[in-house]
């Protein structure tokens, strides 16, 4: 009897952690892991001149592996893919403040999620060991970006106070579930340096305040009030020009939960489950990327092509993505 209890109590532990690494855009531990690490990349920080810009994101994930806290595998998981079209407006306005171009900018993400438990092993509320689901998890808004440009135009930065990430949905017992029932307020600030016309150099820097995620449901059937962790992350690319229209590089992206989730547990779940789900706030997610890109721009369109392998996750996926990317100046 005791080994039974031991023996479920152990495999409803594992599936918890499979549970707690699935979200819309990412998979992790903890965190709210809104924002789709590596979406930007070559001269993040040079914002164009005053105007109306169409951004286009294309954007697909792969993962067949699962880490937990040290790394190694998670054996109940089999697969995630991800597919993205991310539509977004840049405004850049001819009024200066603080001697910096002020503007503004939204997104309209849509996601395609499918994901895979290794047959036998069925996972969430659903008790299914496959799940999937389409839609807009939020809209992105900031109200305020500023551009500046230094150094007879070698130095460039760009301040947005903050990108907010309105949610659109719910979850709904989908653990491939795309909505989004918490906010999310991003502070960003991105610098390019060239220091030459042919090399560049940039970061774009990241830390993301969430507010409560109501009725977040586990594999348990029970559905939990968290308010995700901190993050902080950053993409960044250095790259060659070949002429004006060409260029390539590496990029990738960097990222690191830094504060735990909090559970809000009471004595209505089951002890078992008020153990493990304390246990699990303190598991911090972390991932890094790096891979190879290329730039390409032709008259008022832009072009860009990359791809990044993850290495060295934690409580997350450890995959690689593809990111198609197109620039129009009106």
């Amino acid at each position: 009897m005791e080994r039974s209890l031991r023996r479920g109590l152990i495999t409803l532990g594992m599936l918890l952690i499979a549970f707690l690494l699935i979200s819309p855009s990412v998979v992790k531990a903890g965190g709210g892991g809104s924002y789709p690490n590596g979406a930007e990349s070559f001269m993040v920080g040079a914002a164009p001149p005053p105007g109306l810009y169409f951004k286009n994101y294309v954007y697909y994930y792969h993962a067949n592996d699962l880490k937990d806290d040290h790394g190694d595998d998670i054996d109940a998981f089999d697969d995630l893919t991800v597919w993205a079209e991310v539509m977004r407006l840049i405004w850049i306005s001819k009024k200066e403040i603080l001697g910096g171009s002020y503007g503004q900018h939204v997104f309209l993400p849509i996601l395609d999620v499918s994901l895979d438990f290794k047959s036998g092993v069925p996972a969430g509320p659903k008790h299914k060991d496959s799940y999937d689901d389409t839609g807009v998890p939020y809209i992105i808004y900031s109200p305020f970006i500023l551009a500046h440009h230094f150094l007879e135009g070698k130095l460039h930065t760009v301040l947005s106070l903050p990108d907010i990430y309105i949610p659109t949905g719910d979850d709904k017992g989908n653990m491939a579930g795309v909505g989004h029932n918490f906010w999310t307020f991003e502070p960003v600030f991105a610098v390019t340096y060239m220091p030459t016309p042919s090399w560049e150099f940039s970061i774009k820097c990241m830390y993301d305040f969430n507010t409560k995620q109501d009725d977040c449901p586990t594999v348990y059937g029970f559905n939990v009030d968290r308010t995700p962790g901190d993050e902080f992350h950053f993409d960044y690319s250095v790259s060659y020009a070949f002429n004006k229209s060409f260029r390539v590089g590496l990029n990738g992206y960097c990222y690191w939960q830094t504060s735990d989730d909090d559970y809000d547990i009471d004595s209505t779940l089951p002890p078992p489950v008020q153990s493990l789900l304390k246990d699990d706030e303190g598991n911090h997610s972390q991932v890094y990327a790096v891979g190879p890109g290329i730039w390409y721009n032709y008259k008022n369109m832009f072009f860009t092509l990359r791809t990044q392998f993850e290495f060295e996750a934690e409580n997350k996926t450890e995959g690689q993505n593809v990111w198609f990317n197109i620039v129009y100046c009106f």
